[in-house]
């Protein structure tokens, strides 16, 4: 069976990613910057060849893959289980007033530990790599040996990563995750690699704000 290549492409700006406000599965609008960095993304991939394209449903996604979709003249696939991770009661705070207002959860959070849930109904590392694994799978054997274009969020790429490099959920970060990049991955048989990560050439500027 041939290989199945995916391009994750995490969404545009938003003013909270530059405010390093944390916004988990709230539904914050693209930014002007966003905006100009979807159309920058879309132009850059209309000569690909597609198969399909699917998106997180929040906004900040779906309006960055739309403008990829236009081009390519393909259908978006909402997909629910690609939203950013579910972050409680922490999302609307910068991670500023998260390390203030919550110590504790802080200090967990940065330790990356798989089985701690963010207080106020949020998921747990291990929850959130499950539920991305999953619909990844999903995905994957859903299109055998074709070329799948997936907008998404900066935790979603970092689930990705780790799969295909055999880094621990655990391991602090040392691996960029820029918005409207793009992560090449491969998979074929099981076996997922990276072919290219971040590439940012077809932008002028884009942010990492992410934590470690």
């Amino acid at each position: 069976m041939n290989a199945t290549r995916l391009c994750l492409v995490r969404h545009g700006e938003t003013a909270w990613n530059a405010e390093r406000r944390i916004q988990g599965q709230l539904d914050v609008p693209l930014s002007a910057v966003g905006h100009a960095q979807a159309r920058a993304a879309a132009n850059a991939l209309e000569s690909e060849e597609f198969v399909a394209i699917y998106s997180s449903d929040l906004a900040r996604a779906l309006r960055t893959a739309e403008a990829a979709a236009h081009l390519l003249k393909l259908p978006i696939r909402k997909e629910v289980a690609l939203r950013e991770r579910h972050y409680g009661v922490l999302q609307t705070l910068t991670y500023a007033e998260f390390e203030r207002r919550h110590p504790n959860a802080y200090a967990r959070f940065l330790a990356r530990e798989e089985a701690f849930a963010l207080p106020g109904g949020g998921e747990s590392l291990r929850q959130f790599a499950d539920r991305v694994n999953q619909c990844l799978d999903e995905i994957v054997s859903a299109h055998p040996g074709g070329q799948v274009l997936v907008f998404t969020h900066g935790g979603v790429l970092d689930i990705a990563h780790r799969r295909a490099s055999g880094r621990p959920l655990c391991a602090p970060r040392d691996f960029e995750i820029p918005n409207t990049a793009f992560n090449w991955l491969e998979v074929e048989r099981g076996n997922w690699r990276i072919l290219n990560w971040a590439d940012r050439g077809h932008l002028d500027a884009a942010l990492d704000e992410l934590p470690g």
